[in-house]
């Protein structure tokens, strides 16, 4: 969805408010597709705080599936943000560059709102995902997801050194 920004900026004190749904059915990050589960509209506010510079602030969300960082199961993840950025209209393209404005969303005076948004979301991106606090992951030896249940396989020592720490560890499990 795109806002063209040119009325707005050659009127000094004019706010536009608008409503836009986010269309993007997926989200890409490191390289992997995520579905997009659920959207709230996307609210944003682009004001002209005069001499053609312009306040674009709002906020946005999705919810993305994303696998356990554990046990690889889906999990219905939440991301919201909320932005507020200046666009100074009077700087060129090369002023943009030399003070590291990376508004890639910014097409002549044509906002690229789902740009914008999808930029903040990978900013906003969770580090870890969990299931749920207490998940047990998957087994080292045969993959299985031990939150369904153990799978009975030996837990061998990775170093022989360790082996009688590991006996200790043993004693104390529930049977």
């Amino acid at each position: 969805m795109r806002i063209h920004l040119a009325e707005i900026s050659e009127c000094d004190g004019r706010t536009e408010h608008y409503t836009l749904p986010f269309e993007m059915t997926e989200l890409y990050y490191q390289g992997k597709s995520y579905p997009v589960s659920a959207v709230r509209p996307i609210s944003i506010t682009a004001e002209n705080t005069g001499n053609h510079v312009l306040k674009i602030y709002g906020e946005a969300g999705v919810a993305v599936n994303l696998p356990c960082d554990r046990c690889l199961e889906d999990v219905c993840t939440d991301i919201s943000v909320t932005f507020d950025t200046e666009i100074d209209f009077k700087q060129t393209g090369e002023d943009r560059i030399r003070d590291l404005d990376e508004s890639s969303y910014l097409s002549g005076t044509d906002l690229d709102v789902d740009r914008m948004v999808y930029l903040e979301l990978l900013m906003n991106w969770p580090h870890k995902v969990l299931c749920r606090e207490d998940c047990k992951g998957l087994c080292m030896n045969c993959g299985r997801n031990l939150n369904f249940g153990d799978c009975g396989c030996l837990e061998e020592p990775k170093d022989p050194r360790m082996a009688v720490i590991s006996d200790i560890f043993s004693k104390f499990k529930e049977v």
